[in-house]
C-alpha cells in the first residue's frame, strides 16, 4: 500500500488541477457574452428547420424569426454541425465582406465537401481550395474572354430554343432553363459539346444540387446519400475526360492551344514551382465551379420568366428595349458586348428577381481568430453565415418588399451591402459578370420570340439550394417573331 501512497497522491494531484482548470476556464467562458440564439439537436443542429423553412417557401423565415426573438444584428444556431453565427443587416454584410483573412476566412460545410470532393481533400482548408481557384478563374473570366463567349452563348440558347422550345406549345421552364446553363458550362469551361456526354453530366449532376443544402443524413435512399453517390459518378467521369485530354494535348502543337477551355488550362498549367495540379484536385475544382455556376444561373432565369409572367407592363418595357437591339442586327447576326451594354432595364429586371427569389442564400466563413461584433464574441473556431434574406426583403432596405419593381435598380439603385446576391468583398462572386450575360442572353432570346403565360397561376415557389417554381413553371407558349428580315 506505501508504494501505491505516491502514484494516489499524483493522482489527486492531478484531478485537484483539472478540477481548477476547468473551474477558471469556466469562469472565464462565462465572462464571454456570445451571441443569442439556440443550437438545436445534436449533431444536425437546427439544419431540419432550415431546410423545411426553404421547402415551404420562406427561406426568410428561418432568419426573420430569429432576428426578431434573439438580435436583429447577430445569433447564435447550429448548421451542418458546427457552431454558427448568423450575421444579419446591411451592417453584417459589410462588417464580414471586409474582413476577409482579418477575422474570417472562406469556408464550406464538410458535408457539402464530402458530395463534391474526393474523400482524401474533405480536411482541406477552404482557403487552400480556393487559392487553387483563383489562380485560373481571373484569366477565363477577364473581359475580353467574357466578350468572346457572348456571341458562344448567344448561339447555344437559339441551338436550346430552335430544339426544346419552338416546336412546343407548352414547355417546363426550369428545366430547359438548366439545360441551356449546363451545356454553356460544359462547352466553355471543358469544351464538351456532344449532346449525350453532355446530358449524362446532367443527370449525374442534378443529383449533387439537390442534396448540397439537406439534413445530412448519410443513409440509402436519402436525398444527401443520393448526392454523394452522384459527386463519385461525376468525378469518376472527369478523371476519364482529363486523360483523354491529356492524350490530345500530347498530339498537338502548342500553336494549337492558344485558345483554351478551363479544364485544359488547368491541366496544363504548373505553379512557381513547375509542379501540376493533380487529377483529383482538378475534378474537385470543376465540380465547384459548376456548383457555382449552374442552377444558381438556370434559377434566375426562371424566375424572371416566372415574374414577367405575373407583370405584363414590365415585359412589355422589356419587350420594348430587346426589339431595339433585335432590329440592330444584321439577318445571321449573333450578339456582342455593346449589345448587352443597352440592355439597362433588363437587367434592373433581373435584379429585382435576383432580390425577392435570391439565386443563392448567401455564404459561410470560419471565424481565423476571435472578434468582437455588436459587443457578442465570435470565438475562433466558430462558422459564420451572412444571409441575403436578412436585406432583401426588408422594408427599411426595400419598401413594400414583396413588389415586383425593377425601378428599385433605376438610378443609385439600393444602399450598399443591402442587394447581396453575388457577395461582396475581395470574395465577390468571380462569375457574377459570366452569369450576367448567361441570363441577358438568352432573356434576348426568349422574349423576341415568345410571350407567355403561367399555366399554374398561383404555382408555388421553393427555396432549399436556390429558388424554383414547385412544378418546374410549366407555360403556355405563345409564339411571335421580331428581328431582322
Amino acid at each position: 500500500m506505501d508504494l501505491l501512497f505516491p502514484y494516489f497522491l499524483h493522482l489527486a494531484v492531478l484531478c485537484i488541477s483539472l478540477s481548477l482548470i476547468f473551474l477558471v476556464y469556466k469562469k472565464k467562458s462565462s465572462n464571454i457574452k456570445f451571441p443569442p440564439g439556440r443550437t438545436g439537436w445534436p449533431i444536425i443542429g437546427e439544419a431540419w428547420e432550415f431546410v423545411v423553412a426553404g421547402k415551404r417557401g420562406t427561406p426568410e423565415k428561418f432568419i426573420n424569426e430569429r432576428m426578431k426573438k434573439y438580435s436583429a444584428e447577430v445569433f447564435q444556431t447550429s448548421l451542418f454541425g458546427d457552431n454558427m453565427a448568423v450575421f444579419c443587416g446591411a451592417s453584417g454584410n459589410k462588417f464580414l465582406f471586409s474582413s476577409e483573412n482579418k477575422y474570417v476566412t472562406t469556408w464550406l460545410p464538410r458535408t457539402t465537401k464530402k458530395i463534391i470532393c474526393f474523400p482524401e481533400h474533405v480536411d482541406n482548408s477552404s482557403k487552400e481550395d480556393t487559392a487553387l481557384l483563383r489562380r485560373f478563374l481571373p484569366e477565363f473570366l477577364k473581359p475580353e474572354a467574357l466578350r468572346h463567349y457572348i456571341p458562344i452563348m448567344d448561339s447555344v440558347a437559339k441551338e436550346n430554343l430552335k430544339a426544346d422550345w419552338c416546336p412546343h406549345k407548352q414547355v417546363k421552364v426550369f428545366p430547359l432553363s438548366k439545360k441551356y446553363t449546363f451545356a454553356l458550362a460544359c462547352r466553355l469551361f471543358m469544351r464538351i459539346s456532344d449532346p449525350k456526354h453532355v446530358t449524362k453530366l446532367a443527370n449525374q449532376f442534378t443529383l449533387v444540387t439537390d442534396g448540397l443544402v439537406s439534413v445530412p443524413i448519410n443513409f440509402p435512399g436519402t436525398t444527401y446519400n443520393r448526392a454523394i453517390s452522384g459527386g463519385k459518378m461525376i468525378r469518376e467521369e472527369l478523371l476519364a475526360i482529363m486523360k483523354q485530354r491529356e492524350a490530345e494535348l500530347i498530339s498537338k502543337k502548342e500553336d494549337d492551344l492558344k485558345v483554351k477551355d478551363l479544364l485544359t488550362r488547368m491541366l496544363i498549367t504548373s505553379d512557381d514551382n513547375g509542379k501540376n495540379m493533380n487529377h483529383k484536385e482538378i475534378a474537385n475544382q470543376i465540380i465547384g465551379i459548376l456548383v457555382a455556376s449552374h442552377d444558381t444561373t438556370s434559377s434566375s432565369i426562371t424566375m424572371v420568366m416566372y415574374y414577367l409572367a405575373e407583370h405584363p407592363r414590365i415585359y412589355q418595357k422589356v419587350l420594348k428595349e430587346q426589339t431595339e437591339i433585335a432590329m440592330s442586327k444584321a439577318p445571321g447576326e449573333l450578339l456582342n458586348w455593346n449589345d448587352i451594354q443597352k440592355m439597362k432595364y433588363s437587367w434592373c429586371v433581373v435584379c429585382e428577381a435576383m432580390r425577392l427569389s435570391s439565386p443563392a442564400l448567401g455564404a459561410f466563413r470560419e471565424a481565423i481568430t476571435d472578434f468582437s461584433y455588436a459587443g457578442f464574441t465570435i470565438p475562433r473556431g466558430w462558422k459564420v453565415h451572412w444571409s441575403v434574406h436578412s436585406t432583401h426583403k426588408n422594408p427599411k432596405n426595400f419598401p413594400d418588399p414583396e413588389k415586383f419593381d425593377p425601378s428599385r435598380f433605376e438610378g443609385k439603385g439600393p444602399a450598399p451591402y443591402t442587394f447581396v446576391p453575388f457577395g461582396g468583398g475581395p470574395r465577390m462572386c468571380a462569375g457574377k459578370e459570366y452569369a450576367r450575360l448567361e441570363i441577358l442572353v438568352f432573356m434576348h432570346n426568349v422574349v423576341t420570340k415568345f410571350k407567355w403565360e403561367k399555366m399554374i397561376p398561383e404555382e408555388k415557389v421553393v427555396n432549399v439550394s436556390f429558388p424554383k417554381p414547385v412544378n418546374d413553371l410549366p407555360i403556355l407558349l405563345l409564339p411571335h417573331f421580331i428581328g431582322p428580315e
